[in-house]
């Protein structure tokens, strides 16, 4: 595992973003593990999250791309602090664009969109802080696609929870199949139990014997194939 991938598995408990215990999900699923990305609150903690996004966008991708695209509401802080570290990490400007969820009817930037426009043969990188079932996209994407006539290389998540979307295939399985696009996660939740497991961290160990049957028993029911 890259040393990036378990800073990261880190800085999410660090930041109380990556919790256990039993949590309900938007998909009704009770999951015993949960990730939360409106817990970045803090300059030093949108700093190193931009900055781990970069690292994963640049070793997946590459840097022949124009534009971060962030969904609402979630996405809009991500892609901003994402594109401050790409610049600061490898000297590349690179322009970020999020969607409203209303659509702004006055002033000069008034439209459907955030940040940047999107110009006919922009390369563009999605960012979404994680998928679960894939849903978001089925209302980015369009959008996007329909704003200009642009190329989406991919989807960035910071975490791939690895459980199944609408089907029995993964999340993100499911968007490469369905829009064509790779997409990918910093680290994948079988990466966080193999580090956290049975592993003291500051003093705790997160993921016990109890946990990890918790954490085995909903993938055998949850799990893609």
């Amino acid at each position: 595992m890259e040393a990036y991938k378990q800073e990261f598995i880190e800085f999410m408990v660090d930041c109380q973003v990556l919790k256990f215990g039993e949590f309900t999900l938007k998909s009704g699923r009770k999951s015993p593990f949960f990730m939360n990305a409106g817990g970045y609150v803090t300059g030093s903690q949108l700093m190193g999250l931009g900055e781990y996004y970069a690292k994963a966008i640049h070793d997946t991708y590459g840097d022949d791309f124009d534009v971060l695209f962030g969904p609402a509401y979630k996405g809009i802080p991500i892609s901003v602090v994402t594109a401050i570290a790409y610049s600061k990490l490898y000297g590349k400007e690179v322009r970020y664009c999020s969607d409203r969820k209303e659509e702004k009817d006055h002033g000069a930037d008034k439209g459907s969109f955030l940040g940047s426009k999107l110009k006919d043969g922009d390369r563009v990188i999605m960012i979404e802080d994680v998928t679960t079932s894939g849903k978001s996209m089925e209302e980015t994407v369009p959008k996007v696609r329909g704003a200009a006539d642009v190329e989406i290389v991919g989807l960035m998540v910071s975490l791939n929870r690895m459980e199944k979307g609408q089907g029995e295939k993964s999340a993100l399985i499911e968007i490469k199949e369905k829009y064509g696009f790779d997409a990918n996660a910093i680290v994948t939740m079988a990466e966080v139990v193999e580090y956290l497991y049975n592993k003291e961290y500051k003093g705790k160990i997160y993921i016990d014997d109890t946990l990890k049957a918790a954490i085995d028993a909903y993938y055998e029911q949850y799990g893609a194939k």
